[in-house]
């Protein structure tokens, strides 16, 4: 076992200095940014270091058209992401938070990234680590944190808890809290663009975990028979729960998983890298060419839930490491002060306003009260007539109209 750690440990690390040994060659050698001749004083223009990986498809350009705005914005809101994370955390130790919770910190350029590329009419689906994913879809922090602390003014009303975000007015379908079962639905999503004729796309998330489940292949089939506008986005954030994806996955190429579906492999730490692949997709889905399967290679910091440590499986010398190489917040960080978009203090004032965003939102989140008990009634069957319940043997049965509530 040891042995295996240390391997991809190893394997980590070596990625995370070819990463950063790019990034500074491209920085040193040809620079990350130029202004654009069409866009004006705020247009950029950035190479992003690690080259796309294609399969049955030619890869995007690694010159990324983008803003002094957009970068700020980018950093602004994976900071905040950052912070949400931390405080939920915190909340979870304090037992403010109760059941499930699977944290995001590590992944925020996935959210980020992908957001820059869409518009709120494409529709997203995803699993149960969903915190960041209702931020990116214009949620607030106090939904969120609400939430998390089972409160009315949650995003599911205090009902769902951690693994059930939910904005129907974005077109965010949710987290979902079965392994892989938002893999179908994101087809379904992508089926329905198709049926209304409307110029918009599907994604639907999924982990390297998930990446095995016989659900996946029959929905990525059919969306191809039919040339659904859907992009399947698997999170390879190198561990499936506690096990390392040498153990768990024969093949763990899963931007070439789907044979005959063109495929992308991305750096999921660049928010820029995941902007250009998911603009790439969506022009090629809506084009009517059918789908697309794009892998994310990120990394979560917290183990696979509150409950995992996320150190048994892997060593703590691996985790600073990818913190020091590739952090995405710090690497916007570092784009903002490279080409000096924003003085030192601006940064902070930044951190600070982001920082107290997430504070507010904790104790708003508190003082917000729990649903009252007649929500265990609501979108409930109201005409008990007629209806039987079967029981636990094949005797037995109760008519549900004398069942007192």
């Amino acid at each position: 076992m040891a042995a295996l750690l240390r391997a991809a440990g190893n394997g980590l690390a070596r990625r995370a200095r070819d990463a950063a040994s790019s990034f500074a060659v491209a920085s040193q050698q040809r620079g990350l940014a130029k202004k654009s001749a069409a866009g004006g004083d705020d247009a950029m223009t950035i190479e992003i270091p690690v080259p796309f990986k294609a399969h049955n498809i030619e890869a995007p350009s690694q010159m990324v058209e983008t803003s002094k705005s957009e970068i700020v914005d980018m950093f602004t809101q994976a900071y905040l992401m950052r912070r949400l994370e931390i405080a939920s955390d915190v909340l979870y130790k304090g037992k403010f938070i109760r059941g499930f919770c699977h944290l995001y910190d590590g992944q925020e350029a996935v959210c980020v990234g992908m957001e820059a590329a869409l518009t709120k009419e494409d529709a997203i689906v995803t699993s149960y680590r969903d915190h960041c994913t209702h931020l990116g879809r214009g949620g607030t922090p106090l939904e969120v944190m609400a939430e998390l602390m089972g409160r009315v003014d949650g995003a599911s009303k205090g009902m769902g808890g951690s693994m059930h975000m939910y904005k129907r007015d974005a077109h965010f379908f949710g987290g979902n809290g079965i392994v892989g079962a938002q893999t179908p639905i994101g087809a379904g999503l992508a089926f329905s663009y198709k049926y209304n004729k409307q110029p918009n796309v599907a994604v639907a998330m999924y982990g390297d975990g998930a990446a095995n489940q016989g659900q996946l292949f029959e929905a990525l089939n059919i969306a191809a028979l039919w040339d659904l506008p859907l992009i399947y986005v698997c999170e390879n954030n190198h561990y499936g729960m506690g096990t390392a994806i040498a153990r768990s996955a024969k093949s763990p190429e899963y931007y070439k998983r789907g044979d005959y579906v063109p495929g992308l492999r991305v750096d999921g730490m660049d928010a820029l890298a995941v902007k250009q692949a998911i603009k790439f997709a969506k022009a090629h889905c809506v084009s009517g060419a059918g789908p697309i399967v794009l892998e994310m290679d990120t990394y979560r910091y917290h183990g696979h839930s509150m409950s995992d440590p996320g150190s048994t499986y892997r060593t703590r010398d691996e985790i600073s490491g990818i913190r020091q190489e590739r952090d995405p917040v710090e690497r916007l960080r570092k784009l903002i002060q490279t080409h000096e978009l924003l003085a030192p203090e601006e940064i902070k004032a930044i951190e600070k306003a982001q920082r107290k965003i997430v504070d507010d939102a904790v104790a708003a989140g508190k003082a917000s009260p729990e649903p009252d008990s007649n929500a265990l009634y609501r979108n409930m069957n109201q005409v008990a007539e007629g209806i039987v319940i079967r029981g636990v043997d094949s005797a037995t049965r109760t008519v549900l109209s004398t069942v007192q509530p």
